[in-house]
């Protein structure tokens, strides 16, 4: 039996959504989050995304409930600061320099990194 079942869908960008659903992958049921392309090119689902199986899907669903909202927005905050400076102020932020006018010695910053999620199971 094939079970599809569409939670939801987020708008990511002007032709991309990520979808959230249940399915049945290979007579594996779990959840599928994958995003979903429309354009003259192609229209469907990329690679892009994730599986969680059936069985693993309580501790997926804890790690989400987990999450404070407030640590999302100052992750978010912190992203925009960062877009914001210009790339030698992120140099000299890495290496810990001073900038005209600072008091105090700038701490290291780690780099961000983006990771693109490719067919990961948990």
């Amino acid at each position: 039996m094939n079970m599809e079942k569409d939670i939801g869908r987020i708008p990511k960008g002007m032709d991309t959504e990520i979808v959230v659903r249940i399915d049945d992958f290979g007579g594996r049921p779990g959840l599928t989050i994958r995003e979903f392309v429309k354009s003259e090119r192609y229209t469907g689902f990329t690679k892009a995304g994730t599986r969680i199986p059936a069985d693993k899907f309580k501790d997926f669903k804890h790690m989400i409930n987990s999450i404070d909202e407030s640590d999302l927005q100052s992750a978010a905050s912190a992203a925009t600061q960062s877009k914001l400076e210009s790339p030698k102020e992120k140099s000299e932020k890495k290496n810990g320099k001073k900038k005209a006018g600072d008091e105090e010695e700038a701490e290291e910053v780690p780099e961000e990194s983006e990771e693109e999620i490719e067919d990961t199971e948990f």
